[in-house]
């Protein structure tokens, strides 16, 4: 699922991935002297990409679209990809990798090794991203506030379920809460607006440059978390238990968000 998927791995990140080279094409002599590098390139296709887009609208910054040649976006005329990616070990044919930004499956074209002296230009210029950093250093715009109600969800899922994404959800809306696809920021009717964070919904409001969060929930309807074969959902479990706990929620929100 594309909104699992990392973005930028960082080696700050705890993950083991795997990557299996096919049988029988000598790959295992390839793979001769890598085993001392502590980086590799991957160099992959958007396999689930269908088209381009010569304007993207990126996650960070502004709600601005810009041109896709200054961005990391999928949505490419040839949809390569290229990640710098830690080098654990090297089983056989396999690859042992730390954090990746590719989802399971991805065709993976070729294996460079990374040289920090010939890869690395930490002084370089970043254009528009330099603006967006330099932008995020200064203090937020909006303050964000839990409602009661919200408040009870929050604290359920973090006593029940080890569930707290709202640091992050704070973060987003407190520099920004329009709607934006990237950010998974949308509106749900003329005063409302919804933001995602993971496997989980929020409703919440704006007024002035206060944000207010006014209710969870799911981002899966149960119909679909209770479909055979959809077990390994992201917070499955967890989503089925909150709507157990609060079965109106998801069909309030939704009647509210249609008005």
């Amino acid at each position: 699922m594309k909104f699992q998927a990392g973005h930028q791995p960082s080696a700050a990140t705890e993950a083991r991935n795997t990557l299996e080279l096919l049988p029988h094409c000598g790959y295992e002599d390839a793979l001769r002297d890598l085993a001392g590098f502590e980086r590799v390139w991957l160099l992959w296709w958007f396999h689930r990409n269908e088209g381009w887009r010569p304007l993207v609208l990126p996650p960070r910054g502004p709600i601005q679209r810009r041109g896709v040649f200054a961005t990391r976006s999928p949505h490419r005329p040839n949809p390569l990809g290229l990640t710098p990616v830690p080098l654990i070990g090297i089983e056989g044919r396999t690859l042992v990798l730390g954090p990746c930004d590719l989802v399971d499956g991805t065709p993976v074209f070729d294996i460079k090794p990374y040289v920090p002296s010939f890869d690395a230009f930490p002084d370089s210029r970043a254009g528009w991203i330099d603006e967006v950093d330099a932008a995020m250093r200064e203090p937020p715009k909006f303050s964000v506030s839990i409602t009661p109600a919200a408040d009870a969800q929050v604290t359920w899922l973090r006593a029940h379920w080890g569930i707290d994404f709202i640091p992050r959800l704070t973060e987003l809306l407190a520099r920004d809460p329009s709607p934006h696809r990237t950010r998974r920021i949308r509106r749900r009717g003329p005063h409302r607006a919804e933001i995602g964070c993971g496997a989980w919904l929020a409703a919440f409001t704006v007024e002035g440059t206060v944000v207010s969060v006014l209710s969870l929930k799911p981002a899966y309807p149960l119909t679909f978390l209770t479909r055979e074969g959809y077990q390994d959902i992201p917070d499955r479990d967890a989503q089925v238990a909150f709507l157990a706990e609060w079965p109106g929620q998801l069909a309030a929100d939704d009647v509210e968000g249609e008005s």
